[in-house]
């Protein structure tokens, strides 16, 4: 559902930015631009990873919710999730990202998310143009390859918003806003 709201914002924002009509996107703009969006929105959640205390990590707003570690390591998940097993990229030998979420320490946790990332970066760097209009799975659904980068996104950016949530509930103020 969010790949089919947020594709229009993504083909308006192009346009308008880059003066394109509609029957001359480039599936690479497209990647360049994905690619920027994560990089922001990964700057963020690394930039606030470090800046909360190790002894908040294992904080959570409520039962049943993701402690602050939980959410970072959750991200990590995705990143090499998303992208090994709905776009087919190899994951670095000895990734073993099924269980990254049971992490608790906060220098591992920052450490495998940083990895993460840069798995990503890498990965998107390396996506042809015939790669991102290939078709794939996602959630059950056909898709082409470009969209499952907007699901990344968008995972990053949910994450992202409730990170700064739990960082300002707990007296942390998010490094790229003081």
């Amino acid at each position: 559902m969010r790949i089919r709201l947020v594709l229009p914002f993504l083909l308006a924002a192009h346009i308008l930015t880059t003066g394109s009509s509609l029957g001359q996107i480039n599936p690479g703009d497209i990647r360049d631009d994905l690619l920027n969006q994560f990089n922001a929105s990964a700057s963020k959640v690394v930039q606030l990873s470090e800046a909360i205390p190790a002894e908040l990590y294992a904080w959570a707003p409520g039962e049943g919710v993701m402690s602050i570690a939980t959410v970072y390591a959750h991200i990590a998940r995705y990143n090499y999730m998303y992208l090994a097993e709905n776009v087919g990229v190899a994951i670095p030998r000895g990734v073993e990202y099924a269980n990254l979420e049971d992490l608790t320490n906060k220098d591992d946790i920052v450490t495998v998310l940083e990895e993460s990332i840069e798995y990503a970066r890498i990965a998107i760097r390396a996506l042809s143009d015939d790669d991102l209009l290939r078709h794939t799975t996602l959630y059950g659904r056909d898709v082409a390859v470009w969209s499952v980068l907007v699901q990344l996104v968008s995972h990053m950016n949910e994450h992202v918003g409730q990170s700064v949530a739990y960082a300002r509930i707990n007296g942390v103020v998010p490094p790229w806003s003081s």
